[in-house]
């Protein structure tokens, strides 16, 4: 075992104390960090407006700042990205995470500031790897590269003296050396901006590294690694990369995949998977307990507050908020949080949902606004990946993506889900998997079961499989290729349905 292996664990295990009180005094640790964000909003525009000098409480917080959401905040952001300092948070702001479009913008712009860097996803990188460790003691995770999968930087818009990008970019460009040193490939092809130029350089380089460990979306390092077996010919990637030990994978649900990685991509029991909740406005959770599929340990001193909303408040601007001392295991919540990026009471736009509690423990149980709601049936983006997964489980199929909406009622004729997946094994009954599908959404969701009852409100889903490579085609017509971009599962429209079939049928 090599020096710097047996080094960077021994540091690491030096967290896992600081971890073991913040699962232990939950609400401790997160009012001492309320405390800090109000210190600091104090000194800016933002906390002069709403009287932050005048906040002795979180209830005074509650009731005197109302939640925002980003078209909210954005002429704040707007200003700060202008140059204006002081706006939202003490600091000067550098540098702004560019994520996926809102109602009024085709992208929206996060700040992240020093603090949030340092304080968040910097230690929420090395929490991660502690975690890791703390599960598997004799790891050589460090004897070889971690592979990163990120976006790419621009030039800020409305400014020379800043940048923005991909989280993931921002991130990497702000590593220190020693952690450039142990990752790959190098930040000059990692920030590389045109996507599929940098994933063919990527796969020159990391079919002759020696990859221990891989951080990224699950759907485009299978888009990586298929491009790394077609340059060497190999089977499994395990072929190429033969001491790889884990992947910590994010931003989608990894169920569906789950039997994909496991008996393709990594066929082997010895390789382990690690779930991470790390987002443009912070580093939020990891899994802790490796044996907990799915679960994650909210982590509560990165310098965030959180609170939770109920599902039937979370459109309003003075909600009744949960702290985490108030919130109770299996409702589902819109989360909220107040950062040291400058974001105050900031909807995020997921919902989640407590699956343990002291510690807390959490899954991410879809997006506010992904869902399917046309006729009263609140289905999720949970729901839908349980289906998905509950069908493949009994049919032998492994999907790659998907997309489902609503066809409306119309001329006496009753409505239903309509769903584009495509598969890497197609079902060995598709009718099967469909009738599971439906099945299940009508086990675990009773109103979506009661929308079907006689099919006089609901009749059973409409579903279409497509060509491998298909969804791939479709990012790429509408720009969205790259780390960041994600499949939307769910909609409440036709907006993503219409345009993806449309590609079909060209075809």
């Amino acid at each position: 075992m090599t020096l710097l292996n047996t080094t960077l664990k021994w540091l690491l295990q030096r967290r896992l104390p600081r971890i073991e009180a913040m699962m232990q005094h939950p609400g401790v640790v997160q009012h001492k960090v309320f405390t800090q964000l109000i210190r600091a909003g104090k000194r800016t525009e933002w906390g002069r407006k709403h009287a932050y000098k005048s906040i002795q409480s979180i209830r005074d917080f509650q009731q005197q700042v109302p939640v925002s959401s980003y078209e909210d905040l954005f002429p704040y952001i707007e200003r700060v990205m202008k140059g204006e300092n002081k706006v939202l948070w003490p600091s000067p702001v550098r540098w702004f995470s560019k994520s996926s479009g809102t109602t009024n913008a085709r992208s929206k712009f996060i700040p992240v500031t020093t603090e949030s860097l340092d304080e968040s996803h910097f230690k929420g990188g090395k929490d991660m790897m502690a975690l890791y460790i703390m599960n598997n003691p004799d790891s050589r995770a460090f004897e070889g590269k971690g592979l990163s999968i990120g976006g790419s930087l621009h030039a800020n818009p409305y400014s020379t003296n800043s940048a923005a990008g991909d989280v993931s970019a921002v991130v990497m460009k702000n590593l220190p050396s020693w952690a450039q040193y142990i990752r790959t490939p190098s930040i000059e092809v990692a920030l590389m901006d045109e996507w599929e130029a940098k994933l063919e350089r990527m796969a020159e380089i990391t079919s002759q590294e020696n990859v221990t460990s891989m951080l990224g979306v699950p759907t485009w390092g299978l888009v990586l690694i298929d491009k790394i077996l077609a340059r060497t010919g190999k089977s499994n990637i395990l072929e190429v990369w033969p001491n790889f030990e884990v992947m910590m994978h994010g931003a989608v649900n990894f169920q569906p995949y789950r039997e994909l990685f496991q008996q393709q991509v990594f066929p082997s029991k010895s390789v382990r998977y690690q779930e991470v909740y790390n987002a443009s406005e912070g580093f939020f959770a990891i899994q802790d307990d490796l044996k907990r599929v799915g679960e994650m340990l909210l982590m509560l001193d990165y310098g965030i507050f959180y609170e939770f909303v109920p599902m039937a408040e979370a459109d309003q601007a003075f909600p009744k908020a949960l702290t985490i001392d108030e919130v109770e295991l299996d409702k589902n919540y819109a989360l909220v949080v107040s950062t040291n990026g400058g974001l105050w009471r900031y909807k995020v736009g997921d919902t989640v949902r407590f699956t343990s509690l002291y510690p807390h423990r959490l899954r991410v149980s879809g997006r506010t606004k992904h869902f399917i709601n046309a006729f009263g049936e609140e289905v999720i983006v949970e729901n839908a990946e349980t289906a998905i997964t509950r069908a493949c489980q009994a049919t032998g199929a492994v999907i790659t993506d998907y997309t489902a909406g609503p066809i409306y009622m119309g001329n006496g004729a009753s409505g239903c889900h309509e769903w584009v997946i495509e598969f890497a094994h197609e079902p060995s009954s598709q009718p099967q998997f469909n009738q599971i599908l439906d099945e299940t959404l009508r086990q675990i969701n009773s109103d979506y079961d009661a929308k079907r009852y006689n099919d006089l409100v609901l009749k059973r889903p409409r579903i279409h499989v497509v060509q491998p490579g298909t969804f791939y085609a479709w990012m790429k017509q509408r720009g969205k290729l790259g780390g960041q971009h994600k499949v939307p599962r769910l909609a409440n429209s036709r907006e993503y349905l219409d345009d993806i079939l449309g590609q079909v049928l060209e075809l």
